[in-house]
Order: structure tokens, then sequence, then C-alpha cells
């Protein structure tokens, strides 16, 4: 009798829990071998961890961190789905999938091809980004359905084959909507992706992640473009230093005298001179 008793419970499983030792994993379809769930079994979930029961291709119950006697009680809707009248009483199937729902921090991603931007100041400009973003699951049942599908086990790196140039593109899409200047994009790369991250997240919402930080490393530009800037900032500074130096040439009338004075206004005048050469150039 006693190698019998043993032998049935072969068959059935009695502990559920995934220990996770591939941090990149984020999903993963518990591997039953084709064996029973036994009434009663003990589901163990860890911290950052969601179990989530399927059966026949339908979500069931949700379980979230701690220890769970998987009795009628604690699985109604699974209960439902397999239309049990008189409770759970013997031994059931079903798919049981571990979702990790820590954060994922330090993922790279950047943009394949230029992004089209309608500038104030530059007009139509083609810019290259990339940087890093951290993410997490928030919503397991819509990340197993629209993402992970019927994989067995999905990790970080199909995570970012399929997911990156959506991410790409709801950056590009945030990046057009708020007509932020090219110019001024540069200067404030840190601002720009905490700025862009509330339109950033409702495009990824439909797959069940949520990012929490989106760095911009860098924003390229074209060659001629990059020239073009450089050409402006030199007009601009050349336009600063004609009002420094009309003040300077008043506060030595002001406060010179006799030949100091004019050897001020000439020196000052030679200085005017040649930033009004400067500009003249520049426009050429």
């Amino acid at each position: 009798m006693k190698p019998i008793i043993n032998y049935l419970k072969t068959q059935f499983l009695e502990i559920i829990e995934w220990q996770n030792e591939n941090r990149d994993t984020i999903a993963v379809r518990y591997p039953d071998a084709d064996k029973e769930i036994k009434r009663g079994a003990q589901l163990i979930v860890r911290e950052s961890q969601t179990a989530q029961f399927i059966y026949l291709g339908q979500f069931g119950d949700t379980f979230g961190p701690g220890k769970h006697s998987l009795v009628t009680d604690n699985i109604p809707i699974l209960s439902t789905l397999k239309g049990w009248k008189f409770g759970l009483e013997s031994p059931f199937k079903a798919d049981v999938y571990y979702v990790n729902t820590r954060l994922f921090t330090g993922n790279k991603w950047g943009t394949a091809n230029p992004i089209i931007l309608r500038d104030k100041d530059l007009g139509i400009v083609r810019a290259r980004a990339y940087g890093i973003f951290d993410f997490h699951v928030v919503d397991v049942k819509t990340f197993l359905k629209e993402v992970v599908g019927t994989t067995s086990r999905y990790g970080l790196e199909d995570f970012m084959d399929t997911m990156r140039s959506r991410i790409v593109s709801a950056f590009s899409s945030a990046l057009a909507t708020a007509k932020v200047p090219v110019i001024d994009a540069a200067l404030q790369y840190n601002e720009l992706g905490e700025a862009l991250l509330p339109l950033i997240n409702p495009a990824l919402a439909k797959y069940g992640i949520a990012v929490t930080s989106f760095i911009v490393e860098n924003i390229s530009v074209p060659a001629e473009v990059e020239q073009a800037i450089d050409k402006r900032s030199a007009m601009g500074a050349i336009g600063n230093l004609n009002d420094y130096v009309k003040f300077q040439l008043a506060n030595g009338m002001a406060n010179g005298a006799g030949g100091n004075m004019a050897a001020t206004a000439a020196q000052l005048g030679a200085g005017l001179a040649m930033g009004q050469q400067m500009a003249a150039a520049l426009k050429s």
C-alpha cells in the first residue's frame, strides 16, 4: 500500500515555487511535467513575484507574495472556470505563470532611424537619440496576454528584442508632441527625460508595463545642422560683444579724462569695428 501512496505523490504537485535564480527572467510557466495539482497544494510566491493561473487559455486567480493553500476558497475564479459544483475535492490541471515584478534597471534604448522634428528655430530637423530606461511589470494579465503569449520562459533579452522599438516609438511621438527645440533638448537631457515620462507611459500601458525612469544621454543632428547651430551661437555672442563694447565706451567717457579717455575710445572703437567685421563674416 505504501509504494502505491508514494507513487501517487509523484504524480501530483504538492508544492509550487519559482526560485528565480536568473534575474533576467521576467516571466516563466511553471514546469509541471504534466502533473496535476493536488488539493491543498502549497503555492509559494516570493517578494517581487506574482503567480497567475491560466485554465484553457483563460485567466484564473492571481496571487501576490506569500504562502497560499490551493483550496476552493482560494481559487474562486478557477473554480468557476472549471465548473466545480461541489468544490475542489480532486487534483486539477492548470498552468501557473510566475511574473517577476521587480524593477529592471539600466536598459539601453536608441533610435535606429532619425526622428523627424519640426523645430521652431531650425525648421525640419532629423535627430538621433539614445539613453537608458528602467521599467517594471504593473499589469500581469495584460503583460502575459500582449507580450509573453504562450512562451514558456520570457527573459529580458526577449523583452528588448520586441519592446525596444515600441519604447523608442513612444519617445519619438512624445518628443514631437512636446515640441521641445533641439537646442534646448541638448542642454537639458535629465529634465527632458523626466518631462517626457507622462507622455511615454500611456503608450506603454497597453503592454502592462511602466517606465519609471527615462534618461536621454544624447541627441545628435546632422553635421550641417550642428554647423548652423554653432554659427547662430557665434552670431549671438557677437551681438553681446557689441553691447559690451558700447557699454565700456560709455563708461570710459564718463570716468576717463583727457588722453586716457581718448585712448580708451580709440581702443574700444577698434574693438567695435572688429566685432562688426566678425558678424559680417559669419553672415556671408
